[in-house]
């Protein structure tokens, strides 16, 4: 029986496990120690609830952090207009933290054609050497996640900020 490509997709998004949540904070703000200090004060964490990508969760320790789990972030202000705080800067639109691509479990780096993870790519970071190779061009790169969810393989991971 012949195979299409898309069924092979279809397959692998279906076998994914459980990816592991890393503390990604919210974007505007730079010093993890200031917004630490600052995000525990706020009770009422108004900014898991105006998320329109609803990516924002709350730790342990009471503090926002990002699962790019299916989406990603827009940047729509709406945590920043939300948040009682006035620690955050609305001029930093990037997200600590550093998106990283495993060549080994790469579709692409092994000679099959996907270009999942550059389609949604808002800042057109990634880059393909041809048609296969994919890169992530730092310096365009805003660690937004929309790229994570959609890799058949989990081949691409944040790394974020304790």
């Amino acid at each position: 029986m012949a195979t299409t490509r898309r069924d092979l997709f279809t397959f692998l998004s279906s076998k994914r496990g459980e990816s592991v949540e890393m503390k990604v904070r919210l974007p505007y703000c730079n010093d993890v120690s200031l917004f630490q200090n600052h995000c525990t004060v706020c009770e009422t964490k108004p900014c898991v609830n105006v998320c329109e990508q609803e990516i924002i969760k709350i730790d342990e320790q009471g503090i926002p952090y990002l699962v790019f789990k299916d989406k990603g972030c827009t940047f729509c202000d709406a945590c920043f207009n939300t948040c009682p705080e006035e620690f955050l800067n609305q001029e930093l639109l990037h997200i600590q933290g550093k998106i990283e691509l495993n060549i080994l479990k790469c579709l692409s780096w092994h000679k099959t054609m996907c270009f999942s993870c550059k389609d949604p790519c808002l800042e057109n970071a990634i880059n393909f050497l041809g048609l296969f190779r994919p890169e992530i061009d730092e310096s365009k790169c805003t660690n937004c996640g929309f790229c994570i969810g959609v890799c058949p393989v989990d081949a691409i991971i944040i790394k974020g900020v304790r």
